[in-house]
């Protein structure tokens, strides 16, 4: 199912014994648009901390109570690597974040997940992932703020656009499927998507992002409305609107 990034803002963190906090934003990788994290607020359970939860402990949605339930208890939560808030998530910290849970790494292995192409793991201990050089320890893990990528100008080709205004993210694999693009400065209360896939580039010192399509094209694709559930007749039109490969054929042989 996709769900937009904004609107699980605010939601209860269920934890196995407790909650834990609210969720507050999404950290995503920008190499391949995936949420990588979820940032939660903990308000005064852990004051001046920051948390990190990884979609490998993320459960079900509970729409009607606003929580998203976490397979973690509170004191695994809590007893967590601690991250400093005014820096930038490093490698380093990755790395020891995944081996006290007991993950495998992300950046390891073929797929989207490491090994696999969903965030789903055994329970048969600490994978046996190599210990990175330093190099890699000390490399740019390429993540991201979801508040803070919101507000860029999107480019057109000929021009700009819109903004960034949300993301639709896939609870599947926690893929970033499109971003939600205003265009009230264009044409007012009009909002279409776009796929990551269709970026040609991203300036983040300049907070722009450029797609391979032009104006009218993006003016005239199928209409978004914030609120309703992105079902998959919508996509195939969007997609054949846009003549692009559909990404659900790819996912599903994957799976299989």
């Amino acid at each position: 199912m996709l769900r937009d990034a904004k609107s699980l803002e605010g939601f209860k963190l269920g934890a196995l014994d407790g909650q834990i906090g609210r969720v507050k934003e999404f950290y995503f990788d920008d190499q391949t648009w995936t949420a990588r994290y979820l940032v939660a607020d903990t308000g005064s359970w852990l004051p001046e901390r920051q948390v990190l939860i990884s979609p490998f402990a993320l459960g079900q949605v509970d729409e009607n109570q606003k929580i998203l339930h976490v397979n973690l208890t509170r004191q695994r939560v809590e007893a967590c690597p601690g991250i400093e808030m005014d820096k930038p998530i490093s490698r380093q910290y990755e790395w020891e974040y995944y081996r006290y849970y007991g993950w495998p790494m992300y950046w390891y292995g073929p797929a989207l997940w490491g090994p696999a192409p969903f965030p789903v793991y055994g329970h048969g201990g600490v994978p046996a992932d190599p210990v990175p050089p330093r190099t890699e320890l000390e490399a740019d893990p390429h993540l991201r703020s979801t508040r803070e990528v919101r507000g860029y100008h999107i480019h057109a080709l000929d021009g700009e656009i819109g903004h960034v205004e949300d993301f639709l993210i896939d609870d599947e694999d926690w893929a970033i499927r499109y971003l939600v693009v205003g265009t009230r400065n264009w044409w007012p209360g009009r909002k279409v998507l776009v796929s990551p896939a269709w970026i040609e580039n991203v300036s983040w010192d300049e907070s722009t992002v450029k797609v391979d399509l032009h104006r009218e094209t993006i003016k005239n694709a199928p209409e978004f409305s914030p609120g309703l559930p992105v079902t998959r007749d919508f996509e195939q039109k969007l997609f054949d609107y846009y003549k692009r490969d559909v990404y659900w054929h790819d996912a599903a042989a994957v799976r299989h």
